[in-house]
């Protein structure tokens, strides 16, 4: 009897095979998205050696500005301590928390996790995309799926739109796979790094 249930993607095979091809003659420039240091430390020692990185810093959710500020610190100085100053650049995108605070409206109590976040997910990853078009990056990414609280399915489903939408490449992945997150903390302790505990909205942080 035919189930009605999705198919359940392997992302990291498709990255895997993408690394496997690909990246054996050339680096693909890659347009990373980057919530802060913490998830972006075991991407970028993973994914480093195969592509051209550019990390795209852009985070409406966060708050309060100070704590964006923070976060954008610590990524600078990460990159700095691991030694990729001179390969990886950094875009720092605009501060619109009324961006967040708009598609919020109406759903602040919301769990953590639900629609609210899908949307804010869509919000970050439309940006990120249309950046990579304009700047001509052969694909964008994002940290996010680092986290065991991030749904890695919802990230590439809503990045495989938004490279369609905007005519570019989203690079399938789970970064929370191979021990990613766990590499991820032993990075964290190694660069004494500011490891905050809430996503970055003022919901996360109440939950």
């Amino acid at each position: 009897m035919p189930s009605n249930q999705p198919i359940k993607q392997n992302y990291q095979a498709m990255l895997d095979k993408i690394l496997a091809t690909e990246c054996q003659e050339r680096r693909p420039s890659l347009l990373l998205h980057a919530c802060c240091a913490p998830c972006s430390s075991y991407v970028l020692e993973y994914l480093a050696p195969h592509f051209e990185i550019t990390l795209f810093f852009y985070n409406p959710n966060i708050s309060p500005a100070e704590e964006h500020r923070k976060r954008e610190e610590e990524l600078r100085r990460l990159v700095d301590e691991m030694g990729l100053s001179e390969r990886v650049k950094i875009i720092v995108g605009d501060y619109e928390p009324e961006r967040f605070e708009e598609l919020a409206k109406g759903r602040e109590a919301l769990p953590e996790g639900g629609a609210r976040c899908r949307d804010c997910y869509r919000l970050r990853l439309a940006k990120t995309a249309k950046l990579a078009a304009e700047l001509g990056f052969d694909y964008f990414t994002t940290t996010l799926s680092i986290s065991p609280h991030k749904r890695a399915d919802w990230l590439n489903e809503i990045g495989a739109e938004e490279a369609e939408a905007n005519g570019t490449n989203y690079l399938p992945s789970d970064f929370k796979k191979k021990n990613g997150y766990r590499r991820s903390c032993e990075l964290s302790v190694e660069y004494g790094l500011y490891r905050q505990n809430y996503c970055g909205c003022v919901y996360s942080k109440k939950e």
